[in-house]
């Protein structure tokens, strides 16, 4: 019993072990101490022939008051027992009930310390246990938990300081090589090969381009503080992505449907959340097969907003889809291996929806294809409204 369950449970057992034992021993004390045996009665005497009657009569009364006496020991060791199985049942109780209390008193730092660690994650690594009091191994374990912390968020922010650092570095020699394309380009008759060498090297420039472009959003993201907050409609975020990509959907020949309601209002960072609905629908539109669907679906209530993409096409695993979120994640492709595709999709989309405290679920489709599903916390529209809108 003592090897299962809870800490809580075992120092109750071990706690009212300790009481019960101490009872017990409290008990065969008392009890040899108080001196208290069974007497035997004597065996009744013979008289001898010739005593006198009144000697005969004192000796039978002799005989019935050492018979009335050993009933007297009799019943106080009756009366022992019972009181000590009472007392030793009474104690059991009071035991469990005074080893839980303790148990529970001495176990509250760690679970105060347990509900805490638990609340922070990467988007609150500023917070801090900061448990006061004796100096003695529950606090010892508090200040190594907040070391812990500190030199995660040491790590975190010098991890983003370097990704949006290197980011901007890169611009800059991106920039001339553009600049000595355009150059070479502009010289009077450009040889055929040098037109056929700055189209591919404009091509190449365009994704790395985008990689950083990638890169600065993720970091933005992670970083979680956003001075632009505003109250947004996912609504309105979803129509003005999908009218944006009319000719890509009809280039594919993807069948469109859109279901928004009114009441899918939260609070965040516009060009955010902006580019969250547009990395959902340019991945359904880029990884969905010719001919294929797409689905739109925007709808909320006090419990959140939520926006769901889903596509069609052939069945995924669940495992790889759960890896999506992931930077250079991609379904049956190498790390560098797909063509106009960064890596970094629904990776800064889930770092936008984390940022926001939303929730991002993926999904392989039973029938083939792939379900995106965001929530985001709901927030008062103060009045506004915005037209349903259900479209094939």
């Amino acid at each position: 019993m003592l090897r299962g369950g809870t800490v809580v449970r075992r120092f109750t057992v071990l706690y009212a072990a300790g009481f019960l034992g101490s009872g017990i021993v409290l008990l065969a004390l008392t009890r040899l101490m108080s001196g208290v045996r069974l007497s035997a009665p004597a065996p009744p005497s013979t008289g001898v022939p010739g005593d006198p009657s009144g000697l005969a009569a004192a000796r039978q009364e002799i005989r019935e008051l050492r018979t009335q006496l050993a009933d007297v020991h009799g019943q106080q060791e009756h009366r022992w027992a019972v009181a000590s199985l009472v007392a030793l049942v009474v104690m059991a109780g009071l035991s469990l009930l005074l080893g839980r209390l303790l148990a529970g008193r001495v176990l509250r730092p760690l679970r105060l310390i347990t509900a805490a660690t638990r609340r922070i994650s990467a988007e609150n690594l500023h917070e801090r246990l900061a448990v006061t009091g004796p100096a003695d191994e529950v606090k010892e374990l508090a200040d190594t938990v907040d070391g812990l912390l500190e030199r995660l968020e040491a790590s975190f922010v010098a991890q983003r300081r370097f990704v949006g650092n290197a980011s901007h570095e890169l611009r800059t020699p991106l920039a001339t090589m553009r600049a000595s394309l355009d150059v070479a380009v502009a010289k009077p008759e450009p040889a055929a090969q040098t037109l056929a060498l700055a189209g591919r090297l404009r091509t190449e420039l365009d994704r790395v381009d985008h990689l950083l472009d990638g890169f600065l959003l993720l970091a933005r993201a992670e970083h979680g503080a956003f001075a632009d907050r505003t109250l947004l409609s996912l609504g309105e975020l979803a129509r003005e992505a999908l009218d944006a990509r009319t000719a890509d959907i009809a280039a594919k020949g993807l069948a469109l449907r859109t279901e928004v309601r009114p009441t899918a209002w939260t609070r965040g960072s516009a060009a955010l959340l902006s580019r969250l609905v547009q990395n959902l629908v340019d991945n359904a539109i880029a990884h969905n097969e010719e001919s294929g669907w797409i689905r739109v679906a925007v709808d909320g209530d006090g419990s959140g907003a939520r926006l769901v993409v889903e596509t069609g096409g052939r069945v995924l695993d669940q495992g790889e889809v759960d890896r999506l979120g992931r930077p250079f994640e991609r379904l049956g492709t190498a790390r560098t291996g797909s063509e106009g595709s960064s890596g970094l999709g629904l990776s800064i989309v889930a770092a936008i929806v984390a940022a926001h405290g939303g929730r991002l679920v993926l999904r392989a489709r039973p029938r083939g294809g792939l379900r995106v599903a965001v929530t985001l916390p709901s927030a008062a529209p103060e009045g506004r409204t915005v037209t349903a809108e259900v479209t094939a």
